[in-house]
């Protein structure tokens, strides 16, 4: 499914054009969140980017 609803990151205002702002000329971005999968392979390793840890790589050496 392809989403064409866009919102304006300077004035919050949505739109369907995909380059630009209808009302201010901002730079416009998709302001739905990604897909869940409940079977994410890499969830553990967004997760520990998300912490700032490096708690996988320890996992792997030990």
């Amino acid at each position: 499914m392809v989403w064409q609803l866009r919102k304006c990151t300077s004035c919050n205002c949505y739109t369907l054009n995909k380059l630009v702002c209808h009302c201010c000329g901002g730079t416009v971005k998709i302001p739905h969140p990604a897909k869940f999968s409940p079977d994410d392979k890499y969830m553990k390793y967004r997760l520990a980017m998300k912490r700032g840890s490096s708690e996988t790589n320890e996992r792997n050496i030990h």
